[in-house]
């Protein structure tokens, strides 16, 4: 039997030591209106309980994949789903934050009305305000509105192989992809509509870097 799998969507949801958030994660993808999209999630060597939280979601959901390796931080996990990803667009979810229902429907609509467009970011809730230190200046704090949310990218999957996914850094891989890829394809910001809801585990990059 031939092997014949395209998703339009791949999330790629890397995690590590997560398991009281990863189901809400998991779920909110589950409950999305559009259907046609795989769940990637790929677990940075956990200790916890992840994979037993994980397991019976396989069982129930073919559309959804677990991959484990040693720890390498969220950039190189994120690379590793990319790889492993079958979808015409990827995007992300952190562990600790979740989907709205319309999320992944509204994002392939603006995809579709601006085909020139290869890569979206933008269009989160958060607390307000919520303050992270900003990449050229890390003794600067600014509002997450300026930054670039890693959760919220959603491109053509040509630009993430082209671009070689994200340089393996410890804070701001994810507005360094864009500023790469801002030099080579269309990329546009959002405001609206808000359907990432960003939400900061005591354990978050943004946090603690």
């Amino acid at each position: 039997m031939m092997f014949n799998y395209q998703p339009d969507i791949s999330v790629i949801l890397p995690t590590f030591n997560r398991a009281a958030y990863l189901e809400r994660a998991v779920q909110s993808v589950v409950a999305q209106t559009f259907t046609n999209w795989e769940l990637l999630v790929v677990d940075d060597g956990s200790s916890d309980n992840t994979f037993e939280i994980v397991v019976p979601l396989l069982a129930v959901h073919a559309n959804i994949r677990y991959m484990k390796h040693q720890n390498r931080k969220a950039a190189l996990s994120r690379n590793a789903g990319i790889q492993a990803s079958f979808g015409r667009y990827i995007t992300f979810l952190d562990s600790d934050d979740h989907y709205l229902p319309m999320h992944l429907a509204s994002r392939m609509a603006l995809m579709e009305a601006m085909p020139d467009v290869d890569l979206l970011s933008g269009g989160f809730l958060c607390d307000e305000p919520t303050m992270v230190k900003d990449y050229r200046n890390l003794e600067q704090l600014i509002t997450i509105r300026e930054c670039i949310l890693c959760g919220t990218l959603f491109g053509k999957r040509e630009l993430f192989f082209a671009l070689e996914g994200f340089n393996n850094l410890d804070y701001a891989e994810d507005t360094d992809l864009w500023n790469r890829a801002a030099q080579r394809f269309q990329v546009h910001k959002i405001v609206e509509p808000k359907s990432y809801v960003y939400q900061r585990a005591n354990d978050s990059i943004t946090l603690n870097y």
